[in-house]
C-alpha cells in the first residue's frame, strides 16, 4: 500500500511547488489552440515537465496540513486508470452489457463495503449512491429534507393533503401544506451547506446558528432548538455538522438521540454532514478514543448522512456518497422519467438514474471498492490512529509551548486529526503561516483561519504517508523555526 512507502527525511516530496515552480508552470501554459495540434508525445512533455512542477504536493507528501485531501492508495490510482480507460456508463444498469452497476449497487457493491468499513448498517440505510463530493451529498440530504418536510406538514394537516414538492414544486406545495418557510437549523456548518440550501431554493438566509456557546459551538443549544422547531408556520431541516474537525468535538450520543427525539415530534428531518467526522466510526471502543467514539455514535440515528471518500478512503479526490433510511423518498426526489433509451433493464436493483443528481456519472465505485478490497478494515484503522497519534503529539508539544496556544483548550482526548492554534504574542498571528515557512522550502504546508476573530493555524493530519516519529520532527523544526522570529 502507498500507505507504507518509507521516506527518509533526506527525499519526503515537499508539500507545495516553488515560486519559481509555480511562475514556470504559469509560464509555459498555451493560451492560444493550435491549428493542427502538437502531438501525443509532445503534449505529454509538456505536462509533465512544464505544468506538473506547479502542482501542489498533497498526494505525494506527508507533511501536506493545510486540508483533509488525503492521497490516493495504489489501489485506488490503478482503479481509477481502469475507469478513465473503460469509461463506464454507471447510471443505466445494464446487467448485460457491463458489471460496473452490479459492482456498484449489488451484493459485493462498495457502498456496502464502506457501511461495513463504518458500521453503518446496510438495512437502516437501504438508500445510497456516490457523488462528487460531499458538497453535492448534502444536496442530496437537503433536497430530501425540503421534500419530507412540506410533506410531513401536508400528512399533519386536517385533513391531510399531499404535498409533495418533487410534484408541485416548492411555492404550490408550501401553501397547500401551510408552510410559510422552511429553515435549516445548526451550529458550526461547513461552507458548502450555504451552497446547497441556495441550490434547493430554501435560500442561505434560512441557516439559523443556535450553537450552545461561542466555547462549544458544536453543540446545540437544545432550549433554543426546540424554539425554533415549535414555530408551527416554519418546517426544519436539522444538520449535525462533523464536517470541520475542529479537534474531536462532535455531538455526544446523549444529543443525537434528543436532536431526534424533537425531529420526531414536530415533522423535522436529521441531516449529518461527516465527511471529517464520519471515519471515526472506525477506531476501536477504548479509553484512549472514548471521546471520539461518543461523538460520532449517534450519527446512525439521522436521516441523512453525507461522506466524502477522498478524506476517508484516499481515493480520487472527486468522490463522496450519501446515506439514507428513506429510499422510497429519494426515489421520489431524483426519479428520471427519461426516454425508453434510458429504461433499466432489471428491478433487481434501485435503478442509478433515481437516486442522484447526475445522468453522466463517473464510476467512482471502482476505487473505492479496489482500496477496500486492497487494504482491509484494519488498515484503515491503523492508519487513522497514526494520525491522531501524529495530530495529538503535535498538540501536546504547543500545550508545553511558552510561544504557541492549543486551541480551543487544552483537552488532548478531544484531538482528533486537526489541531488548531496560535502564537501567544497577539502582533505575531497574521504572519503565523509566512514564518512557518521562512526559507520558501515548503517541506511542510498548513492553513490559516480565524478562530474568534484571531488569526490562527491549522495542521490537517490527512495523508497515509504518515509516519509519526520523522513527521513530527519536521514540524517541531517548522515552529521552532518560526517562533525565533515570533
Amino acid at each position: 500500500m502507498s500507505g507504507d512507502l518509507d521516506f527518509t527525511s533526506a527525499d519526503v516530496p515537499t508539500a507545495a511547488p516553488s515560486v519559481a515552480s509555480l511562475q514556470q508552470a504559469e509560464a509555459s501554459l498555451v493560451t492560444t489552440l493550435p491549428e493542427g495540434g502538437v502531438g501525443f508525445e509532445n503534449m505529454k512533455n509538456h505536462i509533465l515537465k512544464d505544468i506538473a512542477v506547479g502542482f501542489a504536493g498533497a498526494s505525494r507528501s506527508p507533511n501536506f496540513y493545510a486540508d483533509t485531501t488525503g492521497n490516493l492508495t495504489d489501489a485506488a490510482l490503478f482503479a481509477d486508470w481502469l475507469v478513465s480507460t473503460t469509461d463506464q456508463n454507471v447510471q443505466v444498469h445494464l446487467p448485460r452489457e457491463t458489471v460496473a452497476t452490479t459492482l456498484e449497487a449489488t451484493a459485493l457493491r462498495s457502498l456496502r463495503l464502506l457501511q461495513q468499513l463504518l458500521s453503518v448498517n446496510e438495512t437502516t440505510f437501504p438508500g445510497r449512491i456516490f457523488t462528487t463530493g460531499a458538497a453535492a451529498s448534502n444536496l442530496l440530504g437537503i433536497a430530501m429534507g425540503r421534500e419530507f418536510v412540506v410533506a410531513e406538514a401536508g400528512r399533519r394537516n386536517s385533513p391531510p393533503s399531499h404535498t409533495s414538492v418533487a410534484e408541485l414544486g416548492l411555492l404550490e406545495a408550501c401553501l397547500q401544506a401551510g408552510v410559510q418557510s422552511i429553515q435549516i437549523i445548526t451550529t458550526r456548518p461547513h461552507s458548502s451547506l450555504y451552497k446547497a440550501v441556495s441550490a434547493a431554493g430554501i435560500g442561505r438566509d434560512s441557516v439559523l446558528l443556535v450553537p450552545l456557546s461561542e466555547d462549544e459551538p458544536w453543540k446545540f443549544d437544545m432550549n433554543v432548538l426546540t424554539q425554533h422547531l415549535s414555530r408551527e408556520e416554519a418546517k426544519t431541516i436539522i444538520v449535525v455538522s462533523a464536517a470541520e474537525a475542529v479537534s474531536g468535538r462532535f455531538m455526544s450520543q446523549a444529543e443525537m438521540a434528543r436532536i431526534r427525539s424533537l425531529a420526531d415530534k414536530y415533522g423535522a428531518w436529521v441531516h449529518v454532514d461527516g465527511a471529517v467526522g464520519l471515519q471515526a466510526l472506525i477506531l476501536p471502543h477504548t479509553k484512549e478514543y472514548a471521546a471520539l467514539n461518543d461523538g460520532v455514535s449517534g450519527f446512525h440515528l439521522a436521516d441523512s448522512i453525507a461522506g466524502d471518500a477522498h478524506e476517508l478512503l484516499n481515493v480520487p479526490h472527486d468522490c463522496g456518497f450519501f446515506f439514507t433510511r428513506h429510499l422510497e423518498l429519494q426515489q421520489i426526489v431524483f426519479r428520471n422519467p427519461g426516454a425508453a433509451y434510458l429504461s433499466t433493464a432489471t428491478l433487481s436493483i434501485p435503478s442509478p438514474l433515481n437516486l442522484g443528481l447526475e445522468n453522466s456519472r463517473r464510476f467512482r465505485a471502482l476505487p473505492v471498492y479496489a482500496s477496500l478490497l486492497a487494504c482491509g478494515r484494519i488498515w484503515y484503522c491503523t492508519l487513522l490512529e497514526r494520525r491522531i497519534a501524529l495530530a495529538r503529539r503535535i498538540a501536546s508539544y504547543i500545550i508545553n509551548s511558552t510561544v504557541y496556544q492549543l486551541l480551543p483548550n487544552n483537552d488532548l482526548d478531544t484531538i482528533y486529526t486537526v489541531v488548531l492554534f496560535r502564537a501567544r504574542s497577539d502582533s505575531s498571528n497574521m504572519k503565523l503561516i509566512s514564518l512557518l515557512d521562512p526559507l520558501n522550502s515548503k517541506q511542510i504546508h498548513i492553513s490559516g483561519l480565524l478562530w474568534k476573530g484571531q488569526a490562527a493555524a491549522r495542521i490537517a493530519v490527512s495523508s497515509s504517508y504518515v509516519e509519526v516519529d520523522r513527521d513530527f520532527d519536521i514540524i517541531v523544526n517548522a515552529l521552532e523555526s518560526a517562533s525565533i522570529t515570533v
